[in-house]
């Protein structure tokens, strides 16, 4: 099935040149794509790790520890400051969703069940570095869950918050991700998958910069944007900026 890709340990890496190729090579594997979340980054060659890993690496600490007193940090910081109808959660995992789409660093990492979407993530910050490629990823959900069960260590979990207080993930069709503590996805994916040659657990698409524009005016015609991505004042004030950047953002 995958006789068209390269494939080393279970990760496929493909550089591409334009959008279109972006936008054909998924439509002409649409089947092959199926059960795949998506996750778009600035920059190809950032690690998939969580903000809390990146903040802590190598500063020497106890990280399994700094991060439960993050986490307490966060409860107590939260005091008061939740809508006064919200509801109770009741589990760590929720409690880092929630903080996750409010600025704190965690160990989650996010992810969309759209491809496109993950494209706007990759494209919708400016960069003058004409060298910057661009990265969309994407992972293969059921392979994980069925490795990471078949693990006696902790594998990666997938984490779909039911919280009513995060209007932004419902309308990026967003979940998240957690590892083991200091360990990036693609580590994870080499580690677990060595040898194998036939599966695509993940998939690294790259893009150049200059491309930026086009993804992103196509993006907005299928409205896919700051306004339907972020519903609130910084979402309308964003798409109201690309407006001013953009020529022809919305013809």
């Amino acid at each position: 099935m995958f006789k068209d890709f390269s494939i080393v340990d279970g990760i496929c890496s493909l550089d591409l040149s334009s959008w279109d190729d972006f936008y054909k090579l998924y439509y002409k594997n649409m089947t092959i794509f199926k059960g795949y979340i998506w996750r778009g980054q600035k920059d190809a060659n950032w690690k998939l790790e969580s903000t809390i890993d990146r903040l802590l690496k190598d500063r020497g600490l106890d990280v399994k520890d700094e991060i439960d007193k993050h986490f307490n940090n966060f409860i107590f910081a939260a005091r008061g400051r939740r809508n006064k109808n919200a509801v109770k959660l009741n589990n760590e995992d929720e409690w880092w969703a929630l903080g996750q789409h409010n600025g704190l660093s965690t160990p989650l990492l996010d992810w969309t069940t759209s491809p496109f979407v993950a494209a706007f993530f990759a494209f919708n910050k400016g960069s003058e570095d004409d060298t910057l490629k661009r990265g969309v990823f994407a992972l293969h959900q059921e392979s994980i869950i069925e490795k990471s069960n078949s693990l006696e260590e902790e594998g990666i979990k997938f984490i779909k918050p039911f919280s009513d207080e995060n209007a932004r993930l419902v309308n990026q069709s967003g979940l998240f991700t957690r590892t083991p503590v200091g360990i990036d996805i693609e580590s994870w994916v080499k580690k677990n998958y060595k040898g194998v040659s036939d599966q695509i657990v993940l998939l690294k698409i790259t893009l150049p910069n200059n491309q930026r524009e086009t993804c992103l005016k196509i993006l907005n015609s299928m409205n896919i944007n700051y306004l339907t991505l972020f519903p609130d004042l910084y979402g309308a004030s964003r798409y109201c900026n690309m407006i001013v950047k953009i020529r022809n953002y919305c013809n």
